[in-house]
């Protein structure tokens, strides 16, 4: 019997672990004989009491079992422990809040019978999110598409089914400055779409601010594309032929007029311009070597507190009796 691993990031989720436990468990009895399913949480940092809840759960599930990270590392490296962690032949990654509807599942399972390996799903609609950031996505897809070195998919994240190959292909990659999203198109397989639409949160508040998301659309452009550097060279060589005119231009208007005062304001607006243009590029540059600074110190990408399972649970309450 083939066994299926949901994986659930998590980080202060309090409020909503035990109704997505609850769809989770009611989706896994429709396939009694069928499949064999693990629910597998990775907390990434909780400050509240999201680790309880998933302990509790696990003393009553055998099934339910939780990655407990040192600190918060992030969505990508919780995403990376829970491949390592995950023991399924398929895993299906969604968040805890519930905007991943569990009634997209069963379309995902059919289309890995198939033989399909990397079933990602797609938004249609994006219900509870502002006009600006559903603005800011759109724009930020369009750029990312003209950048990658490899195809984008507009509206796709991280809710998908995977394969066992497509977990061991990803688990192969160790680097600590990670674009998942990039990761699944680079790896390749047989992939298949299917769509949904994305619900409201079931409660409380959204983890990402506006500088997550800024940081995420500079990650995804840098971390699987050398273009910006090389659209800084095209610059420097465009800027350099047109300051060398302006210089064979500047000395003919000289020797044939003579030397006019008045060109301040032009000049001042060259330097300006090649001055903002440099700091722009080697500002570019800097997110490279600092990226290669990170991934040169050779770190392990996260650090695991505890693997909480039921026998653990068990042992635990074992002691303090």
């Amino acid at each position: 019997m083939k066994k299926i691993t949901i994986c659930v990031p998590m980080y202060n989720e309090e409020e909503n672990l035990a109704v997505l436990y609850d769809k989770l468990d009611l989706l896994s009895k429709e396939y009694i004989g069928s499949y064999e399913f693990e629910f597998l949480f990775v907390n990434d940092g909780s400050m509240d009491q999201s680790l309880s809840i998933v302990k509790t759960l696990s003393k009553e599930d055998s099934r339910v079992k939780c990655v407990d990270l040192s600190r918060n590392f992030g969505k990508e490296i919780a995403m990376l422990a829970g491949f390592d962690y995950a023991t399924g032949d398929a895993i299906i990654i969604m968040d805890a809040d519930l905007q991943h509807p569990p009634s997209t599942i069963p379309k995902m399972i059919v289309e890995w019978e198939k033989g399909y390996q990397d079933v990602y799903g797609k938004r249609v609609t994006r219900h509870g999110e502002s006009f600006f950031k559903k603005a800011f996505s759109k724009m930020y897809y369009k750029i990312l598409t003209r950048f990658s070195s490899v195809p984008v998919i507009p509206a796709v994240g991280d809710f998908r089914l995977l394969d066992r190959k497509c977990i061991d292909s990803i688990k192969k990659i160790r680097e600590t400055q990670r674009y998942t999203k990039g990761i699944y198109m680079w790896i390749g397989f047989k992939k298949k779409e299917i769509t949904f639409e994305a619900n409201e949160r079931f409660a409380g508040e959204t983890k990402w601010q506006f500088k997550s998301l800024v940081k995420l659309a500079i990650d995804g452009i840098i971390s699987d594309s050398v273009v910006p550097l090389r659209l800084s060279l095209y610059s420097g060589v465009a800027i350099a032929t047109f300051s060398f005119l302006y210089l064979i231009y500047t000395l003919i208007t000289t020797l044939v007029h003579g030397s006019a005062t008045p060109g301040y304001p032009t000049l001042t607006i060259l330097l300006l311009f090649l001055s903002g243009t440099q700091l722009f590029f080697m500002g570019i540059i800097g997110e490279y070597i600092g990226k290669i600074f990170i991934e040169v110190k050779r770190r392990p990408p996260y650090l695991v507190q505890e693997f909480v399972t039921q026998e653990q649970t068990d042992k635990d309450d074992e002691i303090k009796e």
